[in-house]
């Protein structure tokens, strides 16, 4: 039987897998986005996130709380009896409430190879890094910052000359394939997880403006 999802997501990087979940025939309860935000030329144009365009798109309702934290969202979610929450890049903490709401639990795809690059910027950071390779990781969702355990994995190769940019756009779709194949095989109760290590753990802090600055005085090799 097609499961109840409830999707949390915003950016780009997670339209592809509520795309792919609502293709696979799933029930989209709802999802859940961050609010829209200050853009245009002045920042005074409020848009909508991504997701909240592509959730529009697939006449699914739209959620976007500014926390989890109150009893009342707490209850709305929970309002919707969902057997598993999906998150990709949703930008909000998620209680222990919420956590446990789902009668399945809740779903993560991250762009790492875990414990490698626990945090916001993944992708990045295994840029910096050199990283000869990452992956998407399909995990079940903990209080601790990534650390739960994996269900499914896919590796991918980081070339020399790759960009945060290009492996952005490979990770989106390998984890929208590896998220649909993961409730695919939780419907028939074959989903199974495994701990991750305790060593190799670092983490992909937030990048800071400062370090987006060009130095003008260094050569571009």
């Amino acid at each position: 039987m097609p499961l109840r999802v409830v999707f949390m997501g915003t950016p780009e990087f997670s339209v592809p897998t509520l795309r792919a979940i609502a293709e696979a025939g799933h029930e989209i309860e709802a999802v859940y986005t961050q609010p829209p935000r200050a853009a245009g030329r002045r920042g005074l144009e409020l848009t909508p996130s991504p997701v909240q365009c592509e959730a529009e798109r697939l006449g699914v309702e739209v959620r976007t709380p500014v926390s989890l934290k109150s009893e009342a969202e707490q209850q709305a979610f929970r309002a919707l009896r969902a057997d598993v929450a999906v998150v990709v890049a949703y930008g909000l903490l998620l209680p222990k409430p919420i956590l446990e709401a789902p009668r399945l639990g809740c779903l993560n795809g991250h762009a790492s190879l875990l414990p490698r690059w626990r945090g916001a910027a993944p992708i990045q950071r295994a840029i910096m890094a050199g990283d000869a390779e990452t992956g998407m990781m399909v995990m079940r969702m903990e209080e601790g910052l990534d650390t739960g355990p994996v269900a499914m994995i896919e590796k991918c190769a980081i070339g020399p000359d790759m960009t945060a940019g290009d492996l952005h756009d490979r990770l989106m779709l390998i984890g929208a394939a590896l998220m649909a194949e993961a409730l695919a095989r939780l419907e028939r109760d074959a989903l199974t997880f495994t701990t991750q290590a305790t060593v190799g753990v670092t983490y992909a802090k937030k990048i800071d403006k400062a370090e987006t600055r060009v130095d003008w005085t260094r050569p571009a090799g």
